[in-house]
């Protein structure tokens, strides 16, 4: 599985991941998506076959339910709150890298929308 993580994520988690073997980028390394739109985030993870990390649970469900009732794909969805993953914790980045570390080497089969301990 390779992931796209949103903007709100920091780079250093996709480095850390990376540094695991892991295919990981995230928006907010790439220059050219900073400040792109949920829609456009969507496009790119479904053109590059990656599942999005995100804490923007309620646009990206729309979207995904939208692609599907036209009959299109939709990236699978790795959604995080802002609750179990604060933003402000300095615990945050180790714990997400171990979590999605897990997740990856796991190689479990998911669709749709999958939500991390």
């Amino acid at each position: 599985m390779r992931l796209l993580l949103d903007e709100m994520l920091p780079p250093v988690v996709a480095e850390a991941l990376r540094e695991r073997g892991h295919a990981v980028s995230a928006v907010a390394e790439r220059r050219g998506l900073r400040g792109s739109s949920d829609a456009a985030i969507f496009k790119l993870a479904l053109a590059e076959d990656r599942a999005i990390v995100t804490e923007n649970v309620g646009d990206f469900r729309v979207l995904a339910a939208e692609a599907r009732s036209a009959g299109r794909e939709a990236p699978l969805l790795l959604f995080t709150s802002s609750r179990g993953w604060p933003r402000g914790s300095s615990h945050r980045i180790g714990r997400l890298v171990e979590a999605l570390d897990t997740l990856l080497s796991e190689q479990r089969d998911l669709a749709g929308e999958h939500w991390l301990d």
